[in-house]
């Protein structure tokens, strides 16, 4: 399991990065690779406010379809419109294709997030 060292991850197979109030939110590897081929996403549109564990994300494949939960609260800044487009690029390289960019009205909630290791741990079991 890849979980890079310079990004931060939620319970909900969110990594984040974040810099000066903003953050980059994507998918996990362990789960893009597990669920195989996405098929379809459905992304917020730009300017929607955002709460922590409120669904942001509808992603569908072939024998799958989930919801992901916001991992921070805030203001949706932009979409990755290349992600929306052709999903499958999520499965193949989850840590460039991002879905959203988000200006952070809560930064307690950083707090909250767990680092590589961390997430490492937590993910061992479900991916195993």
């Amino acid at each position: 399991m890849n979980f890079p060292k310079n990004l931060k991850y939620d319970k909900e197979h969110n990594w984040i990065d974040e810099k000066n109030g903003q953050a980059i939110i994507g998918m996990i590897e362990p789960s893009a690779k597990k669920t195989k081929e996405f098929i379809f996403i459905n992304l917020p549109k730009k300017g929607e406010k955002i709460k922590k564990g409120q669904t942001y994300a509808s992603l569908e494949a072939v024998k799958w379809a989930g919801n992901i939960k916001s991992p921070l609260s805030g203001e949706i800044i932009e979409i990755n419109m290349k992600a929306y487009d052709e999903p499958s690029i999520i499965n193949d390289s989850p840590y460039s294709a991002w879905l959203v960019k988000m200006k952070i009205s809560n930064e307690k909630e950083l707090k909250e997030l767990m680092n590589s290791q961390e997430a490492l741990k937590h993910y061992e079991k479900e991916f195993k």
